[in-house]
């Protein structure tokens, strides 16, 4: 759920109240794609594409290693980033479904790339692979630029958490 300063909070910032923030549920807020409840504060910058704070579901939790755009014979899918990217996502995936985990159940996602400026410029592309990955869920998210990955070709490696609620059987 989306969460929204309150018209009662906003008076009492402009009066210099010091109290602890209140958050109320956004109005037009849309269901989050994840059992967990996301907020994302008003007084802080919009979250597009992530969220600002996570706060998991009773459940497991899941530490996914780093994953990079290999392919299961230990092959970069591509040279570019985006291909990378995919593969990486694709192999988040099948990580976590092998905990019992759906992509709704990350919480926090850390995106290393070896070119900030690289990542940037194809913006758009990543964040259509990322979607049709994971859906319209975003967890709370850093993108670090680092100097190179432990494959000197790798340009992407995601390292993740999740929590795995307790399920029905179906």
């Amino acid at each position: 759920m989306e969460w929204a300063m309150s018209e009662d909070e906003a008076a009492d910032e402009e009066a210099g109240d010091q109290g602890a923030p209140r958050v109320v549920p956004a109005a037009q807020a849309k269901p989050p794609a994840t059992p967990h409840l996301i907020l994302n504060p008003a007084w802080l910058p919009p979250a597009i594409g992530f969220a600002h704070v996570v706060v998991p579901a009773p459940g497991m939790m899941v530490f996914l290693s780093g994953q990079a755009g290999h392919r299961p014979d230990g092959v970069l899918a591509g040279e570019t980033l985006v291909e990378q990217f995919d593969q990486a996502c694709s192999n988040v995936v099948e990580a976590l479904a092998a905990a019992g985990g759906h992509p709704e159940d990350l919480v926090s996602m850390q995106i290393f790339v070896t070119d900030a400026d690289e990542y940037r410029s194809c913006l758009g592309d990543v964040g259509a692979t990322y979607r049709r990955r994971f859906g319209p869920h975003y967890p709370a998210m850093a993108i670090l630029e680092v100097g190179a990955l432990f494959d000197p070709k790798a340009k992407v490696e995601l390292m993740c958490v999740a929590v795995v609620p307790a399920r029905v059987p179906d």
